[in-house]
């Protein structure tokens, strides 16, 4: 197995993996075309040519970037590959000069394992929400923020 950087060939499976939790409410749809839109933004995890996880690192702010988009399949569960991807996340922020992390998630126990603190919606830019406001669970869709000091800022 290997994580890597997506491609656009990869959308497809993406997007299959990020609804089948969706469908679940363990996490927010995604559009396909959302997706193919911020493919470059996405890692994947392959196995013998299949992918079997992913996740997103976006961009917020010049301080902040955010982890989207986490899904492992469910028959690769409990091997870490969560954790991996949210490694390689948090370095490719790092190698970007960006050092505050944050999730909103369903899980957050899975983040508090990996050092993540729970913080306060009103403590990350209004910028963040203006997904929300389309979302149909918006305003009260119960996911968790959570952020993440890397490193201090030089």
């Amino acid at each position: 197995m290997k994580i890597r950087t997506a491609k656009v060939g990869d959308a497809m499976k993406i997007h299959e993996l990020v609804e089948y939790y969706a469908d679940n409410r363990e996490m927010l749809h995604r559009s396909l075309n959302a997706i193919y839109e911020n493919i470059q933004e996405f890692v994947v995890v392959e196995d013998e040519g299949d992918i079997v996880g992913c996740g997103a690192l976006h961009i917020t702010w010049g301080d902040l970037a955010e982890i989207k988009a986490l899904a492992v399949s469910e028959d690769y569960k409990g091997q870490g590959l969560g954790r991996k991807i949210v490694a390689t996340l948090q370095n490719n922020a790092v190698d970007l000069g960006v050092y505050k992390v944050f999730a909103l998630s369903f899980k957050p126990d899975f983040f508090k394992k990996l050092g993540y603190e729970v913080i306060s919606k009103e403590t990350l830019p209004h910028k963040i929400w203006s997904e929300c406001i389309n979302c149909h669970l918006f305003p009260d869709c119960g996911e968790t923020p959570l952020l993440i000091t890397l490193k201090e800022e030089k």
